[in-house]
C-alpha cells in the first residue's frame, strides 16, 4: 500500500484556487506531523505548511500565508491544503509528506514518508 497518495492539482489561471488533497495510512496520520511541500526543477524542496497534532498547530512559508490553508480531515486521514489567489511562482510539483513524531518537522529532512506528488500550474 503506498502510504501517501496526493491529488487535486491541475492547471489554473492567476488568482484560482485549487484544494490538494493527500490520502494517509492512519498510523502515519495519527498523532504525527505531516506537511505540504514544493518543488521546482533546479530547486530544493520547500516548505509550504505543516500541521502537527492538536490545537494552534499550523505554520506557513510566509509566500503562502492568508492565501493558503492546511488542514486534516476530522473522520479519514486526509491532509488538505486549500490554495486561493495563486500566483504564478505557485507553480511547481507539491508533496504531501508525514514525520515519524509530532514534533520534529520543520526541514524535508525531518519527513520520513513522501507522497508522489501533484503538479500545480499557475497561468497568467
Amino acid at each position: 500500500q503506498v502510504p501517501l497518495v496526493e491529488s487535486g492539482g491541475g492547471s489554473v489561471q492567476v488568482g484560482g484556487s485549487l484544494r490538494l488533497s493527500c490520502e494517509a495510512s492512519k498510523y502515519m496520520y495519527d498523532g504525527n506531523c505531516m506537511g505540504w511541500f514544493r518543488q521546482v526543477p533546479g530547486k530544493e524542496r520547500e516548505e509550504v505548511a505543516i500541521m502537527r497534532s492538536g490545537p494552534d498547530s499550523t505554520s506557513y512559508a510566509d509566500s503562502m500565508k492568508g492565501r493558503f490553508t492546511i488542514s486534516r480531515d476530522s473522520a479519514k486521514p486526509i491532509l488538505y491544503l486549500q490554495m486561493t489567489n495563486l500566483k504564478p511562482e505557485d507553480t511547481g510539483m507539491y508533496y504531501c509528506a508525514a514525520a515519524p513524531t509530532n514534533w520534529i518537522c520543520q526541514l524535508p529532512a525531518d519527513f520520513d514518508y513522501w507522497g508522489q506528488g501533484t503538479q500545480v500550474t499557475v497561468s497568467s
